[in-house]
C-alpha cells in the first residue's frame, strides 16, 4: 500500500516540475516567422553585398573616341607637278610672304611638295588642289560670276576637271585650282581668303559684283 502511494507522489511530482508540450499550432507559427524573416533578410543582404562591390569596383572603361570626321584622307605625298614662270621683284616678295603664311591643310586635305617655284606654289590633297601666286588677272566679261570670299574678290571659270578661282583685287594675283573630286568650290578658298588678306596688299575697289 505505501508503494503505490509513493509511485503516484511521484508522478504527480514529475508532471508539475516538466514543461509543458508544445503544441503543433505553435510549432508551425514558430517556423513560418522564421521563413518570413529569413526571406525579408537574403534579399537585403544580397542588396548590401551588390551596393558595396559596385563602389569597390573600378569605373567602367572609357568608350573607344569615335574616328574624327575631319581626319585626313589618304593621299599621295608625291610632288604635284606645277610651273613656276619668272616672276619680278615685287610680285615674287608678295608670293615668298604669302606661301610662307599659307596653312598646312586646308580642311582635311594635307600640303604635298611641288616640282617647281617652292616659294610661288602650293599644293594640298590627292587629287591635288593648288594654289599658284603671281599669275595674271583674268578678263571679266559681263555676265561672269564673281565671288566675295572673306574680303577677298573671286573670279570662276570651269574646266573640264576643275574650277579655276583667280583673285581680282590683290596687287598680285593668286589662282586656286580645286578639281571636281571636292564638291562647293568656294568652302575651300576660306583659309587661302584669310592668308591673301594678311600677306597680299589689295590692288583697290573691288569688282561691282564683289561689292556688299
Amino acid at each position: 500500500m505505501d508503494k503505490m502511494t509513493d509511485s503516484s507522489v511521484t508522478d504527480a511530482t514529475r508532471d508539475e516540475t516538466s514543461e509543458p508540450a508544445a503544441t503543433p499550432g505553435r510549432d508551425r507559427s514558430t517556423r513560418g516567422a522564421a521563413l518570413i524573416a529569413t526571406a525579408i533578410a537574403l534579399p537585403v543582404t544580397v542588396l548590401v553585398g551588390a551596393l558595396a562591390f559596385a563602389q569597390l569596383a573600378p569605373d567602367e572603361p572609357a568608350a573607344e573616341p569615335t574616328p574624327s570626321a575631319t581626319a585626313p584622307r589618304a593621299q599621295s605625298t608625291a610632288p604635284v607637278e606645277m610651273a613656276a614662270p619668272p616672276l619680278a621683284e615685287r610680285p615674287a616678295t608678295v608670293c615668298r610672304a604669302l606661301l610662307s603664311q599659307l596653312p598646312p591643310t586646308i580642311q582635311d586635305l594635307s600640303q604635298r611638295p611641288v616640282t617647281a617655284g617652292a616659294e610661288q606654289n602650293a599644293a594640298y590633297g590627292d587629287p591635288a588642289l593648288t594654289v599658284a601666286c603671281g599669275g595674271a588677272e583674268p578678263t571679266v566679261g559681263a555676265t561672269d560670276d564673281v565671288w566675295l570670299v572673306n574680303k577677298v574678290c573671286w573670279h570662276g571659270r570651269q574646266e573640264s576637271d576643275a574650277t579655276v578661282l583667280t583673285t581680282l583685287d590683290r596687287e598680285t594675283a593668286v589662282t586656286v585650282r580645286v578639281p571636281r573630286a571636292y564638291e562647293q568650290p568656294l568652302q575651300w578658298l576660306s583659309p587661302i581668303s584669310d592668308t591673301i588678306v594678311a600677306s597680299v596688299p589689295s590692288a583697290g575697289p573691288a569688282p561691282t559684283g564683289c561689292q556688299g
